[in-house]
């Protein structure tokens, strides 16, 4: 079921979302070559303490997961898409970098990513990166009264494609608000002026998903929660809580 927020509701997911933002600028902070994941996730849970904050990932175990994640944040590095687990492994230089993070505050749920590259940058990392913030920034564009779900995910995949990078397939934004995931689902591809009405309260996480290498096959590492490119290249994953609203789409997780 679709639930609809109320400005109240919405203001209260705002101070959520910027938990989420300073644990994930306080990440980007601490990130360079020789820190490890696992010290990267400790950053994170220190934001989320000083804040009175909870995670909604850590302990989180959907369906497909064999055990429950075990962190705060997912930490994904190189051909790693999304749900990487943080590791003893220590950043090394050119390593492209993905981090999502969410926030559980005042019964409210945020929830944000962001890509990025430790030390000197690979000029194909930035523009798959580039390329991932401007998908982003379109779906939130699209995110406005009197259009429907399906403009959003056209929008996204318009950006992704015309770039020749891949999308995979099943993976895209949600619904968020009490709880991380909700109705609805918000694909990263679709035709316009299908789905779901957007209408005022409708929150959604958008979060486009690029693979570099142009296709958009995936598989799960033996954890069983890291997904990976089939053809090694290498991801990006940028997120953002957004609100729809009369005035236009509020981003609750802004940095």
């Amino acid at each position: 079921m679709v639930e609809l927020k109320t400005d109240a509701s919405i203001d209260a997911m705002y101070e959520a979302g910027q938990v989420v933002g300073r644990a994930l600028s306080a990440v980007r902070k601490a990130a360079d070559v020789g820190v490890s994941l696992l010290e990267l996730d400790e950053v994170a849970r220190e934001v989320l303490r000083e804040a009175g904050a909870t995670s909604p990932f850590l302990g989180y175990r959907p369906s497909f997961a064999p055990t429950p994640f075990p962190a705060v944040i997912c930490a994904s590095v190189n051909d790693a898409i999304v749900h990487g687990i943080p590791t003893s492994y220590r950043l090394r230089d050119g390593d492209l970098v993905s981090i999502d993070c969410g926030a559980h505050l005042g019964g409210w749920a945020g929830d944000s990513a962001i890509s990025f590259v430790v030390g000197e940058p690979r000029p194909a990392d930035l523009r798959l990166i580039e390329t991932a913030e401007r998908a982003l920034e379109a779906g939130i564009e699209a995110a406005v009264v009197g259009n429907r779900l399906g403009d959003i995910a056209h929008a996204i995949g318009t950006v992704c494609r015309a770039a020749g990078y891949g999308v995979p397939d099943g993976f895209g934004g949600h619904g968020i608000g009490r709880h991380m995931h909700e109705d609805p689902s918000v694909p990263n591809e679709g035709r316009p002026g299908r789905g779901l009405p957007l209408g005022h309260g409708l929150v959604l996480a958008i979060e486009p998903m690029l693979t570099g290498g142009g296709k958009d096959g995936y598989h799960a590492a033996p954890d069983g929660w890291t997904l990976r490119t089939d053809d090694g290249s290498r991801a990006a994953h940028v997120e953002h809580t957004v609100a729809v609203t009369a005035a236009g789409p509020r981003v609750l997780t802004a940095r």
